[in-house]
């Protein structure tokens, strides 16, 4: 069976107040292609398929039509990410044809899409993010004995019950797409931070038991231990300037008979670059950076007094700046601050707030009050989102 694992495309998404539905578009309409060139059986989509739980009307129309060509061709599973609401983005999941389904009920996680093909049937299970306070009573094995409060007991349990229903399908090949953060990986600085009791992240043994796991979270391709068994697909375009290095990508996987896994990442289209530059306001209108003139630009003016019309400037060779500042060169010998930021550590910044407002580090103490206070706020959100 040939699969093709992706996921995170945030749709809706910004970045630093540029539009990328036009360019998330483009991105679409290259996978649909794909998914025929190449044949594909299954197309896995592994969550944050919105960038919030409240996506744009134009967002919502783009997931339906791409799901709606997706289907002409393929089958598609697709689960909720952290990002997406999943109330929301499975409305409707009961009603939908059988070339599209949406995983979104934990309820539903023992419960898998069987994909037929010439070797037999492959088992195909949905977890999608877990938030621990949200889901530790039901999927707790005894009623009123909740799980532990982290993300390693409510994925494990999952994973307890996939394996359970797999034991009763002798043979049967199977493939988990599930959105959690995976020990042993490397993130980037856009994926929003789902720590409950100060951790994030659950161990990769937790996953044994199954020929692919397909996951979604973190937006860097990446494998997850040794070979290719567990598998992050990355986002399709870069959401900040950290990411500007990684090469973006779909994963396609080879499943043969026996359950071995080949894979192969197939490039995706870059709509457009992004670029650091630094210098003078005189090397900028010199034409230094002009081979930048076509990228999304992040600028630092490196003068050491403030240029006049500095952004002005910077846009009429630059266009497509979208982050411009001024960062003299002896900044170093200066005393700054911090710079926050939309990807900044949230319990970070309100230690540096404590820190600014008594004259002293917090304590510990102080630091786990700071993350509670955190998590309870972020759950609130989570709990919003999904009304």
């Amino acid at each position: 069976m040939r699969i093709l694992h992706t996921g995170d495309w945030h749709l809706g998404r910004t970045l630093l107040g540029a539009d990328l539905l036009e360019h998330q578009a483009a991105f679409l309409d290259w996978l649909v292609g794909q998914v025929r060139e190449r044949a594909i059986d299954l197309v896995v989509i592994a969550g944050d398929v919105y960038d919030r739980a409240i996506p744009p009307v134009d967002a919502v129309r783009m997931l339906s039509h791409v799901l709606e060509r997706l289907a002409e061709t393929t089958t598609v599973v697709l689960t909720p990410g952290n990002h997406d609401s999943a109330a929301r983005l499975g409305f409707g999941a009961g009603v939908m044809g059988s070339r599209v389904r949406i995983l979104a009920e934990p309820a539903g996680i023992a419960t898998p899409v069987t994909v037929p093909d010439d070797d037999g049937p492959v088992a195909v299970y949905g977890i999608p993010y877990l938030h621990p306070d949200l889901t530790r009573y039901a999927l707790a094995a005894v009623p009123d004995e909740p799980l532990a409060r982290s993300h390693q007991a409510v994925v494990g349990a999952a994973m307890d019950r996939v394996r359970a229903d797999l034991a009763g399908r002798p043979g049967t090949r199977s493939v988990v797409v599930a959105h959690a953060f995976v020990g042993g990986t490397e993130a980037s600085d856009s994926e929003q931070d789902i720590r409950v009791g100060g951790v994030d992240r659950v161990a990769a043994d937790v996953f044994d038991g199954v020929d692919y796991v397909a996951l979604g979270h973190l937006h860097g391709p990446q494998r997850v231990g040794a070979g290719d068994r567990i598998r992050y697909a990355g986002s399709p375009l870069a959401f900040s300037f950290g990411e500007r290095n990684q090469q973006k990508s779909v994963t396609v996987v080879d499943l043969d008979a026996a359950g071995g896994v080949t894979v192969e990442l197939v490039p995706a289209p870059v709509p457009r670059r992004l670029v650091d530059v630094r210098g003078s306001i005189d090397d900028i209108e010199s034409g230094t950076f002009r081979s930048a003139a076509d990228a999304w630009v992040r600028v630092a003016v490196t003068d050491p007094v403030h240029p006049e019309r500095m952004y002005a400037r910077v846009k009429d060779h630059l266009p497509h700046a979208l982050a411009i500042t001024h960062e003299p060169v002896d900044r170093g010998t200066r005393a700054t601050a911090r710079a926050v930021s939309a990807t900044s550590d949230p319990v970070e910044v309100a230690a540096d707030f404590v820190a600014f407002a008594t004259g002293a580090e917090p304590t510990d103490d102080d630091r786990a009050i700071l993350t509670e206070a955190y998590e309870a706020a972020a759950l609130a959100l989570q709990r919003e989102g999904d009304r």
